[in-house]
Order: C-alpha cells, then structure tokens, then sequence
C-alpha cells in the first residue's frame, strides 16, 4: 500500500500527503476530526489541482479498494468528512466563479467556492445565492451541496436542493456527466445510453417506477409540509412528478457518496429589500417561544430564530458578544428572533407591529423589542455563533451533537420539543436550544460527559429514544446536517426498513465499488464507535509556565475547539483570524487544526514531556501569534497563549534555536547597537554586509532590518525634561518606553512625548524592564515570566487610575493587558490585574480624555486631510481600533476610513524569518498592500503598530504614519496656548 501511495503522490500535480514524515502526519491528524465527536486518521490527504488528478484518485481508489473522502470546509457535524480513506480537499483549488447569467439569474461555480465570497461577487449584479448557513462565511458549495445546506432564511430563500440547477460530477469509472433537468424526450435519451451513466438512469428508472418501493418512500419519508428534510437520499423528491427529473435533488443531501461533484449551476435570487427589522419576542419558558413561532408564521417572516439562555449567558463577559446584548431586557428564557423585510422602514414596523400585537392578545412574550438597520447583524451574529459558544462550558460535560439536526413540521414543534424535554428529563439530562424555529428545526444539544462510560451509554439512548419521537411525528431525523456516521445507523428506524434497503440499492447502483465517501448515511459503523476519547482524560495533568486556571487547563483549552470552522473564512468575508489560512488555503494552518492536533497528543502521548512533538510544531510553524483568534472564535481558543506554551516545552527537550535566541534577545542586541547607531545603521544597510547578516540569521534577503535612532528614547526624554520641564498642575501619566520605541522607533516616542506634553500633561518615566514580548513571540515564557513579574513589583504602586501606563506599540503594552495577568507568580496576580486595568494604548487614552472634553477640538488645525487607517492585530482583538479612528477624525478637517485588512503579515519576526516571507507577503497582499498601493499620495496611512509600518515600506514603498504623529501635525503650530483648567488642563505655552 505505501509503495502505491507513493506512486499516485508522483501522479498527482496537487499535493499529497501520507504517513512518511512529521509533517505529513501532522497533515493527516489534522484532518483527522471535524466538528463532529468522531476521529479516524485517513491514509492520505489529496489536495488536488484539477479534473485530472480527481480522475487518477478514483482509479486508484477503485483499484485498491479504498474510498475517497470529498471534502471543502470540513464544518460538518456528522461525521461526513473524516474516516478510514483518502481525504480529498477541493477547497484549495477548486474555488473559481465560472459563468454569471444575470438575465436568467444563475452562476456556475466550482465547489470550493464560499457562500459568503460568492454573494459578495454577485452583490453588483443585485443577485445573491439564497441558502445561508450560520457557517456561511467559510461553508463551500460543494459542502452545502452534499448537506443540503438550508439557514437562517430557509423559509423564504429554500434549501440547495432547490437550487442547484445543474450539476457536473465524475462517477466511480472516472467518467463525467452532467446532471440536469429532463423533459421526457431527453430522459429517455439518457436510459438508452450504452454508458455508465446510461446504466445509473436506468437501475434508478426501474427503482423509482415499482408501486410497492414508491408506496415505502410515500409511507416512510417526512410529512410534505416539513421542509427540512434530508435524511437518507431523498427518494421522495425523485417522485414528484411537476418537476421535471432531475438527479440533482438527489445528489443535493448526498454527502460525497454519490461521485465528486466538480461543478454546479446555482439558481440565484434578487437581492432581498434593503430595509430589515428584528422582533425580538422575550419569552419566560422555552415552550411559550414554540407557540411564539406559530403565531409568527402566519405573518410570513423572512426568518424566526430561537436562541436560548444557555447561549445568552455566555454572551455576558465575553469579549466581543458581550457588546451584543444591548437589545436583551430582563432574563428570559428564550428569544425568538422575527425578521421582517420591506423596501421601507414603515413597513417593517407595520409588520412587526401587526405579529407584536397578536402575540400580546395571546399573552405571549413579555417584551418585544424590535431592532433595525445595521444593528440586526449583533442581533444575528449570537444566534450564528451558538455552535461556538456553547463550547465555554466549563467542565467534561458538555453539549454534543446528537439529535441537534431533527426536524418536524413547525405546527407540531411545541408538543415534540414538549416530548423531547420528557426524554432528556428521564436520562437526567440538560440541554440547550437554538436556531431555526420557523423551518421547525430546533439545533438541540444534551450536556454529556462522552469522556465517561455512562456518558456514552447516554449518547446512544437519547439519539434512539429521539429517532422513534421523529417518527412519530413524521419528522426527519436530519435537517440540514446530514446522517453521515452519527445518525446512519437510526435512518432505518424512521423510515423503516424497506426504505432503508432502497437507500442501499441506490448506493450501489451510483458507486459500487464504495470509491466514494463509504460508510457515511448507509452501512455506517456504530455511532458510539469512533468517539474523540477512548479514555478519560480528566485526571490528564500538565505543567505549565503560563496561568491556564481561567480555562482550567491548556488541555481544556484546546478541547474547547468545536469545529464550526470560524478559523476558514477568508479576506473577502474580513477580520483576521487565520491569517495563515487566508494565505495558504490548507486545513493544518487553520486555528482549528492546531487545538485537534495539541489536544490529540496532550491527550495520547506517552513521553513525559507531552510537547515534544515535532508535528505539533509544524501545524503551529505558520501561527503569526496575531491573537484573533482569542476574541473572533466563539469559542475563544486561544491558540497564541498555547503557542507560546508549546515553544517553551518543546525547547526544554529539543534545545532553544540560535535565530529564536537572537530574536527573543533583540532588545539586548538594539541597546547595544544604541552605543553606536551610526555604525549600526551603515551595517544593515550596506548591500554587501547586511545580506551576509540575513543569511546568518537565517533571514528573508528581501527584508529591511530596523535601524536605530541616534539617542535613546529615555535620554532624549530626560534631557526635555532638564531643560524644558513640563505643565505644572497636568494630569500624570506614566509612558512605557517599550523596547520598540526606546531603539528603533524613537521619533515617534518623541512626538509621542511633545504631543501629550503640548496638551497640557505631566509625563513621569519609571525604571522598568521590556515588556517581554519577544520572548513571548519565540517561546520563551519563563524569560517572559520573570520580566512580567519584575515589572509588576516595579509599577504596581505608582500606576493607578488616576495616574495610567500610557504605551505607544500596541504590541508592547498590551502585554500587560494579556498576558501578564496569566503569567506573574502567585503572590502578584492582584496586582497585575489592577495594573492591567490602568494600562492604556496612547490611542485609547487620547479618545477617552478627548470624549471626556478634557482635549479641544479647537486646538487643532482643521486642514482637510483624508486619512486611511490600518489597526493591529492586537488592537482588533481587543476592540480598540475604534479609538485609533476616532483620534485621528477629532480635528475638524480630518476624514478617516478604516481599511478593511485582518493581519498586515509581518507579525513581528515572522515576516524576517526566510521561510516565512512569501506568507508574511502573501498575507500583506490579501488587502493591506494593494490598498496601500492604490491610495493617492496626498492619503495619508495610519498605523499604529512597528510591524505594520515596516511590511507597509517594505511592501509598498510607502511611508505609514503612527496616529501620534498625525495629530501631532494637526496641531496648531509653532505657538500653541492653552487656558488654566483645574486639574486636568493648565496653562502652557510651548514653542516648537
């Protein structure tokens, strides 16, 4: 087998992976487990380039027996995309819009193109595909394809089966074909076809045409009136007669099995009225939401979506949903989300006002907010981060999925959500409710310790005990998630047994040789076999430098990963995790990847130190550290914290790398360099030396390395000082003289310095250490440790409230927002608490003392000047570009737009390091450069952070500007006065 494996890998033009070397098997475990509770290692992993290389897969897969796994995003939760096989990811590149039809409203695309990345190309043409899945920013239309994805607003938008139009598959012989809809004529045409696609027509023909298998289909499959259906192959759609036939309503739910879809023909709609409006229906018992939900319907929404309290409370603290909650009133027990569109804002609240006004005669909801314009999108953003947020539970129990994805028609959803509390009740069982309530398909998820034998005993009852309460009610036992290995194994108790033995016949009529995704919806292994833990791993105890109590352990952490997969979007949707995704496109540099894979061997690793593997240090090779992550993934996985972590240990067994060392000691090298900056700067930029020094470094030859500024920040501060003083009765503030701005970026700390002084502040310097943050970027966290704690010792009782650190590198100060606080010894964690409360961005202090009517807008110049912005990672993962922004618009005449970029690519060393540049590049070419190139020059650029500046010169030979030195031009010069204020003004006069 690895002799084979080893020749299709020389066949194939994309890339291929097997269990040859660390990295391959990093590969592999990274794919190893979706968002879904089941792992199997695949055999291989296939990345392939074209037609081709699917062609040569399959005859390989059909000539060694084994199955080809299709694949996009991998955000399933059913276990579609994992198992014993060879993973073949199309999400690379097979992702290009083909055709756009706007008189007949379609697009042709390949199935790795996003649902969000493919709206977004159609919004000029005012068209958009309807299906829209809370995954929607990284979910593919391949995998939405193969899930009959549906969404939010399935309700008036449909389903994919509803609008995939065409569809081009090749099937288990390598051939292609083209599924559409056929008149009579032409069906005819294709059951005479001396083909393999003739031979699938006609099987299916005479499948579909006996009365006693359409009599099963008819008694078996779901009500008509319920929507969400997609257990099984969806045989009942192949019977309905006023459509013409067309085999892509049954590829549409068929995850995979079927062939490799390579392209499909969407149907598009218009876009929807730009007017929208949320009626939020607060509820003091989840089955007063049910009956809310009936009441709703009959006013035609375009959505109706439950979110329960379990989900809202874990919106309170965290650090972007908590600004969401601004529309809750009171506590209740469930919110039933209304959405009303019209071309007008009237008619919006016509008709919220006409379903608010039933529900009150029907004493339903005690409060019924309704939100419009932009807004809605915070509303809608809780309800689609459900999956995510969920995962913060504390604890090995925890919500799994299940029975999230069953379904019954909507007018039956209170008495089966009434019945399935019943069941959940005699298991002794918790659970949370959510999403979507007007298609009838509440995503519910029982807390369960999987991790326990009686918890997985419980797994299997309840999944059993739902599926007879779905067909009861004639539901589906998948909704819009599919069967795939979890629930395959009930679709005979639901649809009964006859039905079954067709869904198995329709496997082997399309593929029977099981080259295609097999054991997925028929002959599925036991749901309870393949779990995530084999063992309990509660007792699992590890050592770390950092503080992991507030996740209760780096190992929890990592577990807290759900997969929904939040770590693949890509620039075109914004933000900025994962920056190394967005550049490469590969599942193992994805934030998902590295937590399964860290869990993985902190969980099943023999050796003592259980870092010291090398394919943990290959997925996490490509992690900038650029922190979205701990903000952007609902679940708040931190995956730079753990970074930091796994660096350290695996230094402690392998040896401390002498270009990390170099780094990490860059403070060091620069306040020597400060003795001689002349030198020094002549050295990194002679054209003979400075390459030799890169090369030595094991640096990019491409970079510009960073000079030095002729004085030190702090001498140049104290001579001011000496000769100038400062404002008499000022507010005091502390300035942090970080080791960036001490060095190389001292200019800036001096208008830094002028500019705070000129507005009539007292600057104090106090002894204190660097920051740290360079040997937090290469790993080494005990060094890092022991500056945290001499700096807390050092500033913990001069910094207060009333006298804040002011510091000007984002990346800098706001370590001691971050990572202090889990870093210092036992004894200080009080105080860095309390000092990372009074630790402020220059740029946040200025617009709360300007907000505060502390700072005159009238002091500076209203010049216009158009200003293009582009915040730091770290600002964005704590909310605080807006500050930046709203300095830099506070001077009349100054228009600042905020460039839509995630992670500029430099990150730091990162961008130096010769391995890492074309990413680092790669990166900065997603938006920032190219906005950069294509601004005019009498734009000017902002950017706060060192490493942004320096990728914005290296990459597009324009000069940025920190907001301190915009301002600073702002002001009115060279003779500013101010007036006497009390405590926070004073009168001073300064002279340029």
């Amino acid at each position: 087998m690895t002799q084979g494996l080893e020749q299709l890998a020389n066949r194939l033009e994309g890339r291929f992976y097997y269990n040859d070397t660390a990295e391959h098997r990093a590969l592999l475990r990274a794919y190893a487990t979706d968002a879904s509770v089941y792992q199997e290692l695949p055999l291989a992993v296939a990345i392939p380039r074209h037609e081709a290389d699917l062609k040569v897969l399959i005859g390989f897969a059909a000539t060694y027996g084994i199955t080809l796994i299709p694949r996009t995003a991998g955000t399933s939760l059913a276990g579609q995309v994992v198992g014993h096989g060879i993973v073949v990811d199309v999400s690379k590149h097979f992702n290009e819009i083909l055709e756009v039809n706007t008189e007949e409203q379609w697009v042709r695309v390949q199935p790795g193109v996003i649902r969000d990345d493919l709206n977004a190309y159609l919004r000029p043409y005012g068209l958009m595909f309807g299906p829209e899945t809370s995954t929607a920013s990284r979910a593919m239309i391949g995998g939405m394809v193969g899930n009959n994805s549906c969404g939010l607003h399935s309700v008036v938008w449909g389903d994919t089966r509803s609008h995939l139009l065409e569809a081009t598959v090749l099937l288990d012989d390598g051939s292609e074909v083209v599924f559409g809809a056929l008149d009579e004529a032409a069906l005819f045409n294709k059951l005479t076809l001396p083909t393999r696609e003739g031979d699938i027509y006609r099987r299916m023909n005479d499948l579909l045409a006996d009365p006693q298998n359409r009599e099963a289909i008819k008694k078996g499959y779901p009500k008509p009136t319920l929507t969400r259906r997609n257990t099984g192959y969806a045989l009942d759609m192949m019977l309905d007669t006023d459509q013409p036939f067309n085999f892509c309503r049954l590829l549409a739910g068929s995850e995979g099995t079927l062939g490799i879809l390579t392209e499909a023909k969407l149907n598009l709609l218009p876009l929807p009225p730009a007017e929208v409006g949320l009626l939020c229906i607060h509820c003091d018992t989840l089955i007063e939401s049910m009956h809310a939900n009936v009441v709703a319907l009959r006013h035609h929404p375009e959505a109706s979506e439950l979110v329960d309290r379990y989900i809202m409370n874990f919106t309170k603290g965290h650090p972007t949903y908590q600004y969401n909650r601004f529309f809750i009133e009171g506590d209740p027990a469930a919110l039933l989300m209304v959405e009303f569109r019209s071309d007008t804002v009237d008619e919006v609240q016509r008709k919220a006002n006409a379903l608010k006004a039933e529900l009150v005669a029907e004493r339903l909801g005690y409060a019924h907010p309704l939100i419009t314009g932009p807004e809605t999108n915070l509303v809608w953003d809780v309800r689609k981060a459900g999956l995510g947020l969920i995962r913060n539970l504390p604890g090995d129990t925890q919500p799994v999925n299940l029975i999230e994805d069953c379904a019954v028609p909507p007018e039956d959803l209170p008495a089966y959500i009434e019945d399935l509390q019943g069941i959940l009740s005699r298991h002794e069982l918790d659970a949370s409710y959510y999403a979507h309530a007007g298609a009838g398909e509440i995503h519910v998820e029982p807390l369960i310790n999987l991790k326990t034998d009686e918890g997985k005993r419980a797994f299997r009852s309840v999944l059993a005990d739902t599926a007879q309460l779905v067909k009861k009610y004639k539901g589906s036992l998948s909704g819009e998630h599919g069967d795939g290995r979890l629930r395959g194994e009930f679709i005979g108790a639901v649809l009964g047994e006859k039905v079954y033995t067709l869904l198995r016949e329709v496997k082997a009529i399309f593929d029977p040789q099981r080259v295609f995704n097999a054991n997925k919806i028929v002959d599925t292994p036991p749901m309870d076999k393949f779990l995530r833990y084999e063992q309990d791993t509660s007792k699992v105890k590890i050592d770390t430098v950092f503080d992991f109590r507030k996740q209760e352990s780096i190992l929890r952490l990592s577990e807290k990963c759900s997969g929904s997969g939040d770590c693949r979007k890509t620039h075109v949707t914004g933000g900025t995790m994962c920056p190394s995704y967005m550049a490469t496109r590969e599942e193992k540099d994805t934030t998902r990847a590295r937590a399964n894979l860290l869990r993985q061997y902190l969980t099943a690793s023999s050796k003592t130190n259980r870092f010291d593997h090398p394919e943990i240090k290959e997925v996490m090779d490509l992690c900038l550290s650029c922190k979205a992550c701990k903000t952007e993934c609902p679940s708040g996985v931190d995956v730079t914290k753990m970074k930091a972590e796994f660096l350290q240990h695996y230094y402690d067994a392998n040896g401390t790398p002498f270009r990390a060392w170099v780094i990490a000691n860059f403070t060091k090298s620069q306040r020597l360099a400060a003795y001689v900056p002349g030198l020094y700067n002549w050295i990194i930029k002679n054209s003979v030396v400075s390459p030799w020094i890169k090369r030595i470094l094991g640096f990019a030859t491409d970079r510009s390395l960073p000079a030095v500024g002729r004085t030190t920040l702090r001498k140049w501060i104290r001579h001011q000082q000496r000769g100038q003083g400062q404002p008499a009765n000022g507010r005091m503030v502390y300035l942090f003289c970080d080791e960036f701005t001490e060095y190389n970026d001292v200019g800036i700390g001096q208008t830094a310095y002028r500019l705070l002084t000129a507005l009539g502040y007292q600057i104090r310097l106090t002894k204190h250490l660097e920051s740290g943050r360079t040997y937090l970027s290469k790993g080494l966290v005990r060094k890092a440790k022991a500056i945290a704690n001499a700096n807390v010792r050092c500033l913990k009782d001069v910094i207060t409230a009333d006298t804040p650190l002011i510091g000007i590198e984002p990346s800098a100060i706001l370590t001691f927002r971050d990572e202090y606080p889990d870093l210092v010894d036992e004894q200080l964690l009080g105080d860095a608490g309390k000092l990372a409360k009074n630790t402020l961005l220059i740029d946040e202090f200025l617009a709360q003392e300007m907000e505060a009517g502390h700072i005159n807008p009238t002091w500076f110049s209203d010049t216009p000047r158009k200003i293009k912005l582009h915040g730091h990672c770290y600002q964005k993962a704590f909310h605080l570009v807006d500050y930046t922004s709203k300095i830099l618009a506070f001077p009349k005449g100054h228009e600042v737009t905020v460039i839509p970029s995630g992670c500029c690519g430099m990150a730091g060393s990162f961008g130096y390091e010769k391995e890492h540049y074309a990413v680092s590049m790669n990166v900065g070419e997603l938006v920032l450069l190219p906005t950069v190139r294509d601004t005019p020059e009498d734009v000017w650029i902002a950017a706060p952070g060192t490493s942004c500046r320096h990728q914005i010169k290296d990459g597009a030979d324009r000069r940025a500007y920190h907001p301190i030195e915009i301002l600073w031009q702002a002001l009115e010069t060279p003779a500013i006065t101010r007036p006497t204020v009390k405590k926070r003004r004073v009168r001073f006069f300064y002279v340029v």
